[in-house]
């Protein structure tokens, strides 16, 4: 029998970081791409920005398209549900994680899982900066394949 109890035994995940506009972008799109059959997956930040131009332009160019994906705040009905429950709300931020985790204004178990983000770039040129952005894409790519594959895994990562 599984642990999640929303229509046909799919998980509702959240990924969240500070501006909705990296990690958690990609962890939702991958999410959706290889687990839709698992997962609701949504994204979501307390300070929604933009999603990063050139993030979507490397991943465009690596076959992967996010251009439909938008930045959301905790309070976007328009793409998060209305009820504010998941099963799951997955960090990619430490920070973010250390800041909302205590007090959520959402229902759900809470992993941190923290990811790569621009600030841990060294680019000089604008090649290496595209090989970052890649290099960014893979890892969350790798770590949605490895740890979203399993539903039933996700119980033994939470943290708070």
């Amino acid at each position: 029998m599984s642990i999640f109890k929303k229509k046909e035994n799919k998980a509702r995940v959240l990924f969240v970081d500070r501006k909705n506009d990296f990690a958690s972008q990609m962890a939702e799109y991958f999410t959706t791409k290889f687990y839709s059959d698992r997962y609701d997956s949504f994204s979501a930040g307390p300070e929604p920005d933009i999603i990063d131009c050139e993030l979507i332009s490397a991943m465009y160019q690596n076959g992967e398209d996010m251009r439909r994906q938008v930045s959301k705040d905790f309070e976007n009905e328009d793409y998060l549900p209305k009820d504010k429950t998941y099963d799951f709300i997955i960090y990619t931020e430490k920070d973010v994680f250390d800041q909302l985790s205590s007090t959520p204004e959402w229902k759900g178990r809470q992993i941190l899982a923290p990811m790569r983000s621009r600030m841990d770039y060294a680019a000089t040129d604008d090649l290496e900066l595209y090989q970052e952005y890649v290099r960014s894409m893979e890892e969350v790519r790798d770590w949605v394949k490895e740890n979203m594959a399993d539903p039933e895994k996700l119980p033994s990562m939470v943290s708070a």
